[in-house]
């Protein structure tokens, strides 16, 4: 079978952008809990990962009971994201290589994200990487996250009607790629020390990049898959 389109998610696949919650949880907890090193339940960490940003910390905003208001925590981590995307995150090893292949290939490719698109067009142009997309798309203008397949299906769509069984999906949260492996698209699981259930992600992979691999290894298998 020959591969025809390539969606890939962004945080955490193609740049190494996940550590923010680190150190966003750390700064948050001092700033409005008054807390030295704030660490959340893994539970409300795990549930916004995936969930568009703006609805991620409304969702911080009711699960924490904050005293002040959810557009001051929406202003004060838009400014967070902004200035991280801007000057701290790179692009992952190997990913650069494994997009030039595909371009050289003509496999068109998409970049389908649940983190909103003003971030997300200061991440790809901080990074280099919006040459090699065709198609950008952010949950946060569907109005559904990646526990539905609408941002894949969409992708495939304004990437020219390529059929699911010909779109790859390449994701790091085990979440999304269970959405993706559901709707029939082929799958490519990508490890993330600063993400959960990695043995999740690795079921649902056709192909997958495990710890101490990078995306460039994927260029004598994808045609495989």
């Amino acid at each position: 079978m020959k591969l025809t389109a390539a969606i890939f998610d962004m945080d955490g696949t193609l740049i190494d952008s996940l550590s923010f919650w680190k150190q966003y949880w750390k700064d948050f907890g001092k700033q409005y809990l008054n807390v030295e090193d704030y660490a959340p339940p893994e539970e409300i960490d795990k549930a916004i990962r995936t969930m568009i940003f703006s609805n991620g910390v409304r969702e911080i905003c009711r699960l924490l009971s904050l005293p002040v208001t959810a557009e001051e925590i929406l202003d004060y981590s838009a400014e967070y994201l902004r200035y991280f995307y801007r000057n701290v995150v790179r692009v992952k090893e190997g990913v650069c290589a494994f997009l030039d292949h595909l371009h050289a290939q003509g496999i068109k490719c998409a970049l389908a994200t649940a983190t909103d698109m003003e971030f997300v067009r200061i991440a790809i142009d901080a990074c280099g990487l919006t040459k090699y997309f065709d198609v950008v798309l952010s949950c946060a203008d569907i109005g559904v996250g990646k526990d539905r397949p609408d941002v894949y299906l969409l992708a495939a769509e304004r990437l020219g009607g390529i059929p699911v069984s010909e779109s790859c999906v390449f994701e790091d949260s085990y979440v999304a790629l269970e959405t993706a492996k559901r709707a029939g698209f082929l799958t490519v699981g990508i490890y993330d020390k600063y993400n959960y259930c990695h043995d999740r992600l690795r079921a649902a992979s056709d192909l997958y990049v495990d710890n101490g691999e990078t995306m460039e290894g994927l260029i004598p298998l994808i045609e495989t898959i």
